[in-house]
């Protein structure tokens, strides 16, 4: 397996910038939109609730599990994108991951940060 089924962020080329800061360097922001959010449920199938199982006994990573939050990620991620580009934002501030546990159903993450226009400072 490869670093990309293990780590996540949006992609380089993407035309809207997602940031953990509140600020980008060298650029101002323009215009807020406000609040956007990518959202996800996930559940895990029975195969990968038992392998975690036995796994747990016997120690060591859940590659399998890890894998699938991830992608589950990585969804909300697109999700949180195409949220803000539909507002005409072209860059997302403070980006934020919370995750939690849907009704031990699955799991709920949500990417979420603050809509805006940036442009190189002058």
């Amino acid at each position: 397996m490869s670093i990309e089924d293990y780590t996540g962020g949006s992609p380089q080329n993407s035309d809207v910038l997602v940031v953990t800061t509140n600020d980008v360097p060298g650029h101002d922001v323009k215009q807020v939109f406000g609040e956007v959010f990518g959202l996800t449920v996930r559940s895990r199938h029975l195969g990968a609730q038992l392998g975690a199982g036995l796994k747990s006994v016997l120690g060591g990573e859940l590659k399998g599990l890890t894998k699938t939050l991830v992608q589950t990620r990585g969804e909300a991620m697109e999700r949180l994108v195409e949220a803000a580009r539909a507002r005409g934002a072209n860059a997302v501030l403070g980006m934020r991951y919370d995750v939690t546990t849907a009704q031990d159903s699955g799991t709920e993450i949500c990417a979420y940060g603050t809509a805006v226009v940036i442009a190189p400072t002058a």
